[in-house]
């Protein structure tokens, strides 16, 4: 059995708000835990009304203080919009709070749209400063030497755990090079996974960091007690992907019985190419799902994600994919 873990947006779904989806992720983290699933990942997202882990930091910090094991980081951070020196101070304070279980991914597009890019005040010209910023923020963890000017304060000497994010070959090329741990996104950018595992694992460096190449493959699970149950849960995710391309996001909408009537052939056709590493059915299905794609693409560790309407039915469908993982 691999290692499996949960990438988790806080979604915001018709009739709630914010507030009552943190009480869900911290929920979600609590089952989890004991479902024996080995991360809880938050994404940093900006001007999406059905995402509310903007404030990355701030949550991982309320699920790790409402949680005693599981290890809970940034799925990610996405560092074009911060200082280096203040993302290292944020997470030097998390490892510094719940030490042994903070991870820190980072990506490197905006996400969100240029609007809001500016409003953040970080200005990404071009995807050379990315690498100096990923080893700027490096070197805040290593130990304060004396003299130093600049020190991450907390941060310095700590050890974080720093994974490189990505969805083409750019993050790939960069993990390999800095021997760093390596996630894709495989669960809505799919298009370029194999060829990123390939340039990853054959420009590996080992580094101080890690020996060996190490790679996470995200993966959209939705599971229930039938096929066709979980077919109408996954329309939350596929409503959701088809609002964003037509510059709607909104909120998480409610599954709907027939989403042939809701798409037209060319939303469709893109949608499902970007949905196109997804498991959706009852225990078995998902069971023999996951394994086809785990002997396919041979990930060290699985990160799946559940776009689930109804918060009941998405424990129950992170219930059973952990079953299914452990079987």
């Amino acid at each position: 059995m691999i290692p499996y873990s949960i990438l988790d947006l806080a979604p915001v779904c018709e009739g709630s708000d914010a507030a009552q989806a943190f009480r869900n992720t911290l929920e979600l983290a609590r089952h989890a835990e004991g479902w024996g699933y080995q991360r809880y990942w938050l994404a940093e997202h900006h001007n999406m009304p059905g995402i509310a882990s903007a404030a990355t930091a701030v949550l991982i910090g309320y699920v790790a203080g409402g949680t005693k094991t599981i290890r809970v980081g940034a799925g990610g951070v996405m560092l074009p919009n911060h200082a280096p020196l203040q993302v290292a101070e944020q997470f030097g304070t998390l490892a510094s709070l719940y030490p042994g279980r903070i991870d820190l991914g980072l990506g490197r597009a905006p996400g969100t749209d240029q609007p809001t890019a500016k409003a953040l005040r970080r200005y990404f010209d071009s995807a050379e400063q990315f690498p100096l910023d990923v080893q700027e923020l490096l070197g805040y963890f290593d130990a304060a030497q004396p003299g130093q000017l600049v020190r991450a304060v907390p941060g310095a000497g700590l050890d974080v755990p720093v994974w490189l994010l990505g969805s083409s070959l750019f993050s790939a090329q960069l993990a390999a090079a800095l021997g760093l741990p390596f996630a894709f996104a495989s669960h809505f950018a799919p298009d370029a996974m194999d060829q990123a595992l390939a340039v990853y694992h054959r420009d590996f460096r080992p580094s101080r960091h890690l020996a060996q190449p190490h790679a996470m493959l995200a993966l959209n699970v939705v599971a229930a007690g039938t096929d066709a149950e979980a077919r109408r849960l996954f329309t939350t995710a596929q409503q959701s992907f088809v609002n964003l391309r037509r510059g709607k996001p909104g909120l998480i909408p409610a599954p709907i019985d027939d989403i042939e009537a809701y798409w037209q052939p060319h939303e469709k056709l893109g949608v499902e190419n970007a949905l196109a590493c997804s498991v959706v059915g009852d225990a078995d299905t998902v069971k023999r799902g996951i394994a086809k794609f785990v002997d396919r693409h041979r990930p060290d560790e699985l990160l799946l994600v559940a776009n689930v309407f109804d918060q009941a039915a998405r424990l129950r469908s992170f219930e059973i994919a952990a079953q299914a993982m452990q079987a």
